[in-house]
């Protein structure tokens, strides 16, 4: 393959340009004995039929509390196993912490070449630091940018503000994920509390709740998982085809 021919690769792989690109990509450098990394893994998919989907949050995603098979990625991945008519592959990209200014420094690397879809479930760090909404937006906006640079589907997971900010802030804050999702053509899941079942007043849902009231427990996390499931399914469904 000719210098060129190489130089244009790898911007495809480092830059994005679909993920069936990408993968074509992988192909081609492995027959070629180039070895590039991670292109193994993403040939592995391309061979199997398999969608590999990256759950990019914080530490609701992660599992925060619990034991590594209760946390929502592991339980989720259960819940596609059973219903899913493909293969999928849950990458656990959420880190406890973390605010939507944090997955936008590590979106580049989240998107490995092997990556067919995004779960986008950021921004309840946000307010719990007061974080001003406008930020926010630009943070999951550059998130979904790179995303759509990479060619692949998103679903993005909506948090809700309290009402103790004031209603200028709630209102600014709650309008970041319907205007963001319907900007960039993503998937929008309004809530990624919605399957506990209590609306806005989360004290409802004690039960379903850790002791800090913050993180689900297991059957909280159950609840969720099977509200949410149905957006992800259609997810991996839209990354497959």
């Amino acid at each position: 393959m000719a210098v060129t021919g190489l130089r244009r690769l790898g911007a495809a792989l480092r830059y994005g340009g679909g993920a069936g690109l990408r993968k074509r990509a992988a192909t081609l450098c492995l027959a070629l004995g180039l070895g590039l990394p991670g292109l193994a893994a993403a040939q592995g998919g391309a061979d199997d039929g398999t969608v590999t989907v990256a759950a990019l949050g914080d530490s609701l995603t992660q599992g925060y509390g619990l034991p590594e098979a209760q946390g929502f990625v592991p339980r989720l991945q259960a819940w596609l196993d059973e219903h899913s008519d493909v293969p999928v592959t849950l990458v656990n990209a959420g880190v406890s912490g973390d605010t939507t200014a944090g997955g936008l420094a590590r979106i580049d690397w989240t998107l490995t070449p092997e990556v067919d879809a995004v779960i986008v479930a950021l921004g309840g760090n946000d307010l719990l630091r007061g974080i001003d909404p406008a930020v926010s937006r630009a943070n999951l906006g550059g998130i979904l940018a790179k995303i759509d640079d990479a060619g692949l589907p998103a679903l993005l997971v909506g948090m809700r503000a309290p009402g103790n900010f004031g209603p200028e802030y709630q209102a600014d804050f709650d309008a970041i994920y319907p205007e963001l999702a319907e900007a960039h053509g993503a998937a929008l899941y309004p809530f990624f509390l919605q399957g506990l079942g209590a609306g806005d007043d989360l004290s409802a849902a004690r039960g379903l709740m850790q002791v800090d009231n913050i993180h689900p427990n297991a059957e909280g996390v159950n609840r969720i998982v099977a509200d949410i499931g149905p957006a992800v399914l259609e997810l991996v469904r839209a990354a497959a085809h």
